[in-house]
């Protein structure tokens, strides 16, 4: 059973990561930081979840890898950038 919350986990976090890509590319460093980061996040969030609720699930456990993983991704996001008009 703990395989399948790790290979779970680390699709959540591909799938993750390519979705922040493709919506946020012009906020987000290099494409291979960012899955890494979602791969990473989703398997310390398996890890968080089974060490603080003890065996909750399969569903349980990937929901906190989804949200570690969306937790670390929102952390490379970069600010957009204002555009200013000229003056009048």
């Amino acid at each position: 059973m703990l395989w399948l919350m790790v290979v779970g986990s680390a699709v959540i976090g591909l799938v993750l990561a390519g979705a922040a890509l493709r919506t946020q590319a012009h906020r987000l460093p290099m494409a291979r930081l960012v899955f890494t980061t979602g791969v990473s996040g989703a398997l310390l969030g398996v890890f968080v979840t089974r060490t603080a609720l003890g065996d909750p699930g399969v569903a349980t456990t990937l929901v906190g890898a989804v949200a570690v993983s969306v937790a670390l991704l929102s952390l490379l996001l970069r600010p957009e950038r204002l555009r200013h008009s000229a003056p009048a």
